[in-house]
């Protein structure tokens, strides 16, 4: 306790987020590529360093949006579409979850639409308002359905500082849920869970306690130990995040030159290129 007390703010939240429960689950685990466990030396590398919060080595000076290229900016940027991918792998990670051991599991199910019902100003309202993923029973109420939506909160980012890590995973549920718990329990007449992550590997409460059910069922259904399936599950989430995150840092954001089949003209390419026709 005394060392931590002579620590600085920054170093103190390593510590935390290094301590979360599966956050380091990837160091813990032998590189077998069967199982999608495997790194290569430099993600390996930049892995270490972010754990520690150390320097990471060649990094670009800007990014391709004309602001300054920091660690916190790459998690964040829309340029490339990596914070989506990294969204849309955690949210088909869960559902195929879902999918060994439950039933009715539906990505990006579309919600009803409003018909006057009373909700909050935050609340999502549009027709097109989908969440991330539904499935049937998952609270043990048979006819009850579960909607989930995946969020990634960076917990070093600027907008925290000054929070504790359980302070800024409850502020990350509350968004939330003020945008989409309203309108499933009062039109929907199910439940919400937020699916909160952090970008390095760790489980808002919430999400925790979801994924330990999904555990729980798997262990009931398969009838197989739990205490193995909740350490896969965590490994293999702690392997997505982290891929993602690599990919955040080190992925090419440049657009790329890409011609619209549409747009050539097949007769002459075929003519120039001098390509026999069968």
């Amino acid at each position: 306790m005394r060392v931590r007390e002579c620590l600085d703010t920054d170093k103190k939240r390593l510590i935390d987020v290094a301590c979360e429960r599966g956050a380091s689950a990837w160091l813990s685990a032998l590189p077998l590529a069967d199982h999608g466990f495997d790194l290569h030396k430099g993600s390996f590398r930049d892995s270490v360093c972010i754990r520690y919060g150390w320097q990471l080595q060649d990094l670009p000076s800007s990014c391709v949006c004309d602001s300054p290229f920091t660690v916190d900016h790459a998690l964040s940027c829309p340029m490339g579409g990596f914070p989506t991918l990294r969204h849309n792998e955690l949210r088909d990670l869960t559902a195929s979850l879902l999918d060994d051991v439950c039933s009715n599991v539906s990505r990006e199910p579309p919600l009803q639409p409003l018909s006057g019902e009373s909700i909050t100003a935050s609340t999502v309202d549009g027709d097109e308002a989908r969440a991330d993923i539904t499935v049937d029973g998952f609270w043990r109420i048979s006819h009850q359905r579960a909607f989930f939506d995946v969020s990634v909160v960076n917990p070093f980012s600027e907008s925290y500082k000054g929070l504790t890590l359980p302070a800024v995973y409850k502020k990350v549920e509350n968004r939330k849920k003020r945008k989409y718990d309203a309108r499933i329990r009062n039109v929907e007449h199910d439940c919400f869970s937020p699916l909160i992550f952090s970008t390095n590997g760790g489980l808002a409460p919430v999400s925790d306690t979801v994924f330990k059910r999904i555990a729980s069922i798997t262990s009931e259904k398969l009838n197989k130990p739990y205490s193995p399936l909740i350490n896969l599950i965590r490994c293999k989430l702690s392997f997505s995040i982290l891929r993602s995150t690599i990919r955040c840092i080190r992925g090419t954001r440049k657009s790329l030159y890409r011609p619209k089949f549409g747009d050539i003209d097949a007769e002459v390419a075929i003519s120039d290129g001098h390509i026999l026709v069968h």
